[in-house]
């Protein structure tokens, strides 16, 4: 496990893509984040999550009291991530705030959905990183915290993520999960630390897929995956 941060009230890992922060209900079976670190190092309190497939920085608290604060962070906006996305197609805009409502757990899939009456506030800020004839590479900053709120966001402006089967996406061989990694992570370490940024470098899927579509030099356009974007 690669460790990005150790001390007695924090821990600080780079999650790994395909790893579960806590048991999977499809296999009870399976190994997970939390056990795995627990073995490691003690009794470790869960303050927010990954997706499974989702890759980067993660905090875990030592002591009840950090995971109180480390909760009021997250809850009062006071904690900052930022996330890389691969999304297909190339925006028309070089900065977005994407504010659809959405409603978690939606069908047998238990999908988030966009919903303008029963869907909860959400917001996300997009900026392009770097541009590709037929993707970009984006930077997410989610200011509120709802399941796959980047993924939906993502989908919903009609650039899915690569690889994001769930939300759109065609399938691909570029990638085999959704191109999607936390890459920073910034915090007020407990109990009264200064501000401290954690930031994980993209993992190798990540990187292999963004060189491969950089050399593709045709454009994708909207109606050749069946998207329009969604303003």
């Amino acid at each position: 496990m690669d460790i990005l941060h150790l001390d007695e009230q924090i821990l600080v890992v780079n999650k790994p893509a395909g790893l579960p922060v806590l048991p999977d209900g499809w296999d009870e079976d399976a190994p997970y984040l939390l056990e795995m670190l627990t073995a490691e190092h003690g009794k470790l309190w869960v303050v927010h999550r990954l997706d499974k497939v989702t890759s980067g920085v993660m905090v875990f608290a030592r002591t009840a009291e950090a995971h109180r604060e480390l909760n009021r962070q997250f809850e009062q906006h006071e904690a900052h991530k930022i996330y890389h996305a691969l999304v297909l197609g190339q925006p028309a805009w070089d900065e977005k705030v994407a504010r659809h409502p959405l409603r978690v757990n939606v069908g047998h899939k238990h999908r988030t959905a966009v919903d303008p009456r029963a869907g909860k506030p959400s917001e996300t800020h997009f900026k392009i990183i770097k541009p590709y004839p037929s993707a970009a590479l984006l930077e997410a900053r989610p200011v509120t915290g709802r399941t796959h709120q980047v993924r939906v966001h993502l989908s919903a402006l009609g650039h899915p993520i690569l690889g994001d089967a769930l939300y759109r996406a065609p399938e691909t061989d570029l990638i085999a999960r959704p191109a999607l990694h936390a890459y920073s992570l910034s915090i007020l370490p407990p109990p009264s630390g200064p501000p401290a940024t954690y930031k994980a470098p993209r993992p190798d899927d990540f990187e292999v897929a963004l060189n491969r579509i950089s050399n593709i030099e045709y454009p994708i356009s909207d109606s050749e995956y069946g998207l329009s974007n969604i303003d």
